[in-house]
């Protein structure tokens, strides 16, 4: 991959799903490798941009790495006194703000990379979720994808059920309805997914549902099988006409219960005051012995 500059690496995260960080200093004072507004990003395997390197840069990403561990929306202002901290030369002192953005947890796995798996997926490269397709037939996908989907050949698609996130979302999207019936049974004897849909006609629908009765299936369970998928109201056959109807199904049930936590935030008094304390002194004892703030 191009070595990208932060605000390029901001869109390649957001469109992945990874979680990252932005990393600003909001203030420098005396020698200091870079100058206040300097930017760097930073997710869980690389960092993209640069606050001037050495220690101090170090010390910034093992922060924001710990941030994104938690995986929460968050942001923090962090200190730092060059020579008595991060060990260099410069001797000056910098306050670093961190903003956490979380890993998407909207997970997305498409069975079938026909028609309107590839109408979907011209949809779903611009939302915020991770999308892994799975087909049998490696030539079915051969061009570049939206850099939060993923394209795996499997021999035998209803072997990777097991492997499937818990709380997923997963679409049936084949071209063999035999195929189609053997991955919900699997699905529906380990319910694990949050959303389970499947193409196809009304006629279709009930046929299998009578078989998945017939094979064990209780009726709560096949409740929750959603066929045929997508909207009812948004109409049309051709494969983008079909993606639209499924997407919008798809996202007006993520945000029904979505819980969006609020960013941890702290008074601009306390904000002032660290500012106020670096500007005139550098960093204090206290401070320095814990040097995170959350705004």
């Amino acid at each position: 991959m191009k070595r990208l500059n932060w605000a390029q690496a901001i869109n390649h995260c957001q469109q992945a799903g990874r979680g990252y960080v932005i990393a600003t200093v909001v203030q420098a004072q005396g020698s200091t490798p870079r100058d206040g507004g300097s930017k760097m990003v930073i997710d869980a395997e690389r960092s993209y941009d640069t606050l001037g390197g050495g220690q101090l840069e170090f010390m910034v990403q093992q922060s924001a790495r710990e941030m994104l561990a938690r995986n929460e929306a968050a942001q923090t202002l962090q200190p730092f006194h060059l020579a008595a901290q991060a060990n260099q030369c410069c001797g000056g002192a910098v306050t670093v703000m961190l903003e956490c953005f979380p890993a998407c947890d909207w997970q997305l796995t498409i069975f079938g990379a026909g028609h309107v798996a590839k109408a979907l997926l011209a949809i779903v490269g611009e939302l915020p979720m991770q999308v892994r397709v799975i087909d049998s037939r490696p030539s079915m996908l051969d061009g570049a994808l939206p850099a939060n989907c993923r394209f795996d050949v499997c021999e035998d698609p209803v072997a990777e059920v097991p492997n499937l996130p818990d709380n997923g979302w997963v679409l049936l999207l084949t071209h063999d309805h035999q195929l189609d019936y053997a991955l919900c049974l699997a699905l529906l004897q380990a319910p694990r997914w949050r959303f389970l849909g499947l193409i196809g006609s009304q006629t279709k629908a009930a046929r299998f549902r009578r078989r998945l009765a017939h094979a064990g299936i209780d009726d709560d369970t096949l409740e929750r099988m959603v066929s045929p998928v997508g909207l009812p109201e948004v109409q049309g056959k051709l494969p983008m006409e079909v993606a639209v109807s499924i997407v919008a199904q798809l996202q007006s049930l993520y945000y029904q219960n979505i819980k969006r936590p609020k960013t941890q935030t702290e008074s601009w008094k306390t904000i002032k005051k660290l500012l106020r304390e670096q500007g005139q002194e550098g960093p204090s004892a206290q401070t320095t012995e814990k040097a995170e703030h959350k705004l």
